[in-house]
């Protein structure tokens, strides 16, 4: 065994139990274990709130969508869907039509974003497993039926059971000016509300979805979309497969990825996962004064024993490595520990749901363990205790020994 780390175990693991520098090592190594606990928990609550996010949005907003550049709207015939379906990466093909419009129930109305779908969205966006009441018609005669969103339906005090509720939408004529009789330049339909989704707030109230055909005839756009899309086979290169789809349809139209249509609230997630990391590694920087006033004291203390080891043949280079090891001993045993709890905590509350949500789209606050994570925490460790036990050995070794 190598005779530095020897003796500093030694040191560390003392026998005695009234040592007052064991027990201060101990509270160092409490220190450092609380704040590599706090670092994994946190990380690990930013990834499970990431990948909620990611999948929320995921049930809604498909994997890559084209736009036109220029204008709101374009011609079917003019898109290249037989070479956008060639891609071999492509698994769902869904052209959309949307249009924001007025809804009345009754006496109450609301305001929300009507869009029209093929029947491919509810595969691909998996909208069956949403519904909170009645139930998606899309392959009815009646092509006039629709689900809406469930803050929607809220606002509109439409709740659905076994009958048939019909609204009507309201949108505003194309080109024309306000006429003298009223009601003249919008265009007005009755439509059947057969179900009512919940994915998450910002869908909830926003959306209504209906009929491709429906919408277009609603918006007198016949034989027009607002947008196609995709969605792709798992493991797909979303950037390589983009750049395919962007070769074909050419500088006309644009194409997004999900995490460029929702940029803001990705790197939202991602910055505050960061500057969290930061912050808490500050909290560790701290923790690490306990090694500094660990070492100092366990310096002072064994004088008598470095005299010993000196006149056995120990140099300063030796007795100064003993101290660092010690040191780096204190954090690496506090990193472990810490990685350990949090690592358990973690998984206790995946498997157990240890804290619960209440009145919100999951049962349980979610947590992601990730192993670039421990990666992360690991190298920010060992760079604190590697200053911290540096500082007083390289230090306070001149002045008392």
């Amino acid at each position: 065994m190598n005779f530095p780390f020897y003796i500093a175990k030694r040191y560390l693991i003392s026998k005695k139990s009234q040592n007052v520098i064991n027990i201060i090592s101990w509270i160092s190594v409490s220190g450092i274990a609380v704040g590599t606990m706090a670092l994994i928990i946190v990380l690990s609550a930013f990834n499970g709130l990431e990948t909620l996010v990611e999948n929320l949005y995921a049930s809604f907003d498909p994997d890559l969508k084209i736009t036109v550049v220029d204008g709101k709207t374009f011609e079917t015939k003019d898109f290249p869907k037989n070479k956008i379906l060639a891609i071999e990466e492509v698994a769902f093909y869904n052209s959309a039509l949307e249009e924001v419009a007025l809804i009345k129930y009754q006496d109450k109305q609301t305001v929300a974003t009507i869009k029209g779908v093929e029947s491919s969205f509810y595969l691909m966006s998996g909208m069956d497993s949403m519904i909170i009441e009645g139930k998606i018609q899309h392959n009815s005669e009646n092509k006039n039926n629709i689900i809406m969103g469930w803050g929607i339906a809220d606002q509109l005090s439409l709740f659905i059971s076994q009958s048939v509720y019909q609204v009507s939408i309201i949108v505003p004529k194309r080109g024309t000016k306000k006429g003298l009789s009223p009601g003249s330049e919008f265009n007005r339909k009755t439509a059947n509300a057969t179900g009512i989704y919940s994915v998450n707030p910002d869908f909830d109230s926003k959306y209504i979805v209906a009929d491709l055909g429906f919408v277009q005839k609603l918006l007198k756009h016949k034989g027009r979309l607002s947008s196609v899309e995709l969605n792709l086979k798992k493991g797909a290169d979303w950037e390589k497969v983009k750049q395919k789809v962007q070769q074909v349809v050419g500088d006309k139209y644009k194409v997004q990825t999900r995490f460029e249509m929702n940029e803001l609230i990705f790197k939202t997630n991602k910055t505050e996962k960061w500057i969290t990391f930061l912050i808490l590694s500050f909290i560790l920087v701290i923790a690490s004064f306990n090694i500094i006033g660990s070492l100092t004291m366990l310096i002072i203390d064994k004088q008598k024993d470095v005299w010993i080891l000196k006149t056995m043949g120990a140099n300063n280079k030796v007795i100064r490595r003993i101290f660092f090891v010690e040191g780096m001993l204190i954090n690496f045993l506090g990193a472990f520990i810490g990685m350990f709890l949090g690592g358990l905590i973690c998984w206790a509350q995946t498997k157990f749901g240890l804290l619960q949500l209440e009145h919100s789209v999951i049962d349980f606050y979610p947590v992601e363990l990730n192993l670039l994570d421990f990666v992360n925490v690991s190298i920010i460790v060992i760079i604190i205790g590697l200053i911290a036990s540096w500082y007083p050995v390289r230090i306070l070794t001149k002045k008392y020994l």
